[in-house]
């Protein structure tokens, strides 16, 4: 059986995670372009909600599964309502996630076990819960995880949050293998987006003196929804979001020894507010959701040039080709 793509408005997209941040503006921006969407998260009120904007602004359709993604039972049953509701699905993004602030000798146990219990198996149970359900359908089907640049290139503070975005890529990385190797139709993307712009500094938990944030400069959550959405329409292996997040992978694989000396020195120093820490988080339980910015307000960088090129390379050649052009007939001109 082939896997074949579909434009969004052919399509039934299923979203964890899709109550705040990154999962929210994807969801919005599916449903704008005439998707159905599923969306799921521990938060009832807020998933309610953002159904009745999307379904009384349309094009799209929206139906809500109240989930929480470290539970294998509850993770399929995401599925059941995407099927009850749609007969099925074509793209399921993994987005859950959640976010602590510690030192690493100074992460409680329980809160590290839990991270992983979303950020990793959240995207374990969903993966092969999709891969189940789209094995068999016509024209198979995709799935999208979201990891982080922290997969690449991990940071103090945030040490256990980046162990389960490695962890993310080094699952999807292998699913993909296998499922090329059983000749199961369903393609696997991984997003690594750099800092975003979205309220999961405020919803997580800080084991700090005061608030943990994200290391600026950060992006747009829109930038992110966009390049999601490219990669459940057309192939898209692993991607990063960012130009930043990627430029500094590679400085930190090029001199590891110096960067891990700069960044551990200068990470636990940017990620400190100064600010009194959150009075609750949504770690262990469902926050307070419904936002897709940071403080409630459009903020961010509003375009990647690097993801842009990474997306649409016959752009980037061109491009390429075209100042080659130019600088070489200056020179001629000389």
């Amino acid at each position: 059986m082939e896997h074949r793509y579909k434009p969004l408005d052919r399509q039934t997209i299923v979203v964890t995670g899709a109550s705040s941040g990154i999962g929210l503006a994807t969801a919005r921006r599916a449903a704008r372009s005439g998707a159905q969407v599923v969306l799921a998260s521990r938060s009832e009120e807020a998933l309610r909600k953002i159904c009745d904007e999307i379904n009384n602004s349309g094009p799209g359709r929206a139906v809500y599964a109240v989930a929480d993604v470290g539970d294998e039972v509850q993770v399929q049953n995401i599925a059941e309502v995407a099927v009850k509701e749609f007969g099925g699905f074509d793209t399921w993004i993994n987005d859950a996630g959640v976010v602590v602030f510690a030192e690493l000798r100074k992460l409680p146990t329980k809160d590290h076990e839990r991270l992983f219990q979303t950020n990793y198996f959240g995207i374990v149970f969903g993966s092969l819960t999709a891969v189940e359900h789209m094995r068999n359908r016509l024209g198979g089907g995709t799935i999208i995880n979201i990891a982080s640049t922290n997969a690449d290139m991990p940071v103090p503070i945030l040490g256990g949050y980046s162990a389960t975005k490695a962890a993310v890529k080094a699952f999807s990385d292998v699913l993909r293998m296998e499922l090329l190797e059983q000749d199961i139709p369903v393609a696997v993307s991984v997003v690594k987006p750099s800092g975003i712009a979205t309220p999961i500094s405020e919803h997580g938990l800080s084991h700090m003196e005061d608030r943990g944030k994200v290391m600026p400069p950060l992006y747009d959550p829109e930038v992110v929804a966009r390049t999601i959405l490219a990669a459940a329409q057309r192939p898209v292996r692993n991607i990063t979001v960012g130009g930043t997040g990627r430029f500094t992978s590679i400085a930190r694989s090029l001199v590891p020894g110096l960067a891990d000396r700069a960044i551990g020195w200068l990470l636990p120093r940017v990620q400190s507010t100064g600010l009194p820490k959150m009075p609750d988080s949504n770690l262990h339980s469902a926050g307070e959701d419904g936002q897709v910015y940071l403080s409630g307000q459009r903020q961010g960088l509003r375009a990647s040039p690097y993801t842009r090129a990474r997306l649409h390379p016959n752009l980037a050649v061109g491009a390429t080709i075209g100042l080659a052009a130019l600088f070489l007939m200056s020179q001629r001109r000389r």
